[in-house]
């Protein structure tokens, strides 16, 4: 598990802040918001998220059968506050052994959903959500339409707009993408007070590190 910053678009490394600059930069992309080290799921990681997040913190409740959360990151510092976050879940697939999924919210701009796609850009692209939606998850009672991304071959990229923020879902293999559409999932953002939520926890995912993307 990576120990440094890194970019939330390539995940490459990055010029810490100095006397002359307050943002961490990125050699190819600028100055970015960085993606700070994954933490190892548990309570005291779901508190953290919950606690710093200016975006939504998205957890499926109830969990598919046999799913387990298996990280959280965030992007942000201490200057530019939590803008956006990421929690990894892997079980089953049912059909094609076990997948990961990665739920993405971000402010726009910041890229960590795009980075996590093996997109070049900070967004889906435009044209994306032209014609009825691909997917829809379902948030505080209300429907939340999804569109697929053409990405990296190897994953299956979905994305829409959820109070106000980008929302991102990514999974591996790219055929347990009918996750999306068969799996009715309920989306929660840990945020919220007063939630009856004690998500089981399993081995720490590699996904976050990036290092597929």
């Amino acid at each position: 598990m990576r120990a440094a910053p890194v970019c939330p678009r390539c995940f490459g490394p990055l010029r810490p802040p100095s006397a002359w600059s307050s943002a961490w930069r990125c050699g190819p992309h600028g100055d970015v918001l960085p993606l700070q080290p994954p933490r190892r799921p548990s309570s005291a990681a779901v508190e953290a998220i919950s606690r710093n997040a200016l975006v939504p913190a998205w957890l499926p409740w109830p969990l598919p059968q046999g799913w387990l959360v298996t990280g959280l990151a965030e992007a942000g510092d201490e200057r530019s506050g939590v803008r956006a976050t990421v929690i990894a879940l892997s079980g089953p697939s049912l059909i094609h052994g076990p997948a990961d999924l990665l739920i993405i919210a971000e402010e726009p701009g910041v890229g960590l959903g795009a980075g996590f796609a093996g997109l070049d850009g900070t967004d889906p692209g435009t044209g994306f959500d032209e014609g009825p939606p691909h997917a829809k998850v379902e948030i505080k009672g209300h429907p939340a339409a999804l569109w697929c991304v053409g990405a990296a071959p190897d994953r299956a990229v979905y994305a829409g707009e959820a109070l106000g923020n980008w929302l991102w879902t990514v999974i591996w293999p790219a055929e347990a993408g009918y996750l999306m559409t068969l799996a009715e999932l309920s989306l929660r953002d840990l945020r919220d007070q007063d939630q009856a939520i004690d998500p089981p926890f399993g081995a720490f995912s590699p996904r976050l590190d990036g290092e597929d993307a």
